[in-house]
């Protein structure tokens, strides 16, 4: 796992090869293949792991947060873009690979998607009860707003600072939600 999540983040997942992985993590071919039926499954566990572990940070934050909607949405952005991007190998594997890789992702990548729809739709209900749009497509909207400026920081040859990504997510979050109230 640890050599294939600074692998498959760099140079990727479509140029790590079985044999480049067990190399790097100093085993060999049938070692691998009992623990993974090949490099899709193991970057599918790769991602997961990164998630589950968003997730409870996000999650924790969130209990933590005061209950008004600007502080929730701070903490919870927040938390996200500094666990995400505390690790490049991270950020990458879990916004660019995870789109690079095809179809392998397809269903994990979804997974994500709604776990943390979930959260944004529970944390914003009390404040948008009566929202005159679909409040699941403006959240899924706006992770996918997320997602874009986090490509942006992995990608970018001079990428915007983590405070500069912070800010402008919580200004588009901050936006949709206040005007559902």
């Amino acid at each position: 796992m640890t050599a294939a999540y600074t692998l498959y983040a760099k140079p990727g997942f479509a140029a790590t090869t079985i044999e480049r992985l067990c190399s790097e993590a100093r085993i060999s071919n049938r070692a691998f293949y009992e623990c993974f039926g090949g490099r899709e499954e193991l970057l599918q566990a790769l991602h997961e792991r990164c998630v589950e572990e968003a997730l409870a940070a996000v999650s924790k934050a969130l209990q933590d947060a005061p209950a008004q909607l600007d502080a929730r949405i701070i903490a919870g952005i927040s938390t996200y873009i500094g666990f995400t991007t505390s690790d490049w190998r991270r950020a990458r594997i879990m916004h660019v690979e995870v789109r690079r890789s095809g179809d392998v992702l397809i269903t994990s990548r979804q997974r994500a998607v709604e776990s943390f729809a979930r959260i944004v739709e529970d944390v914003t209900q009390p404040f948008s009860d009566d929202a005159p749009i679909d409040r699941h497509l403006l959240t899924l909207g706006l992770i996918g707003a997320l997602q874009e400026l986090l490509i942006e920081w992995v990608l970018a040859e001079e990428p915007p600072s983590t405070d500069e990504l912070v800010r402008t997510a919580v200004h588009i979050f901050h936006r949709s939600f206040s005007s559902l109230s």
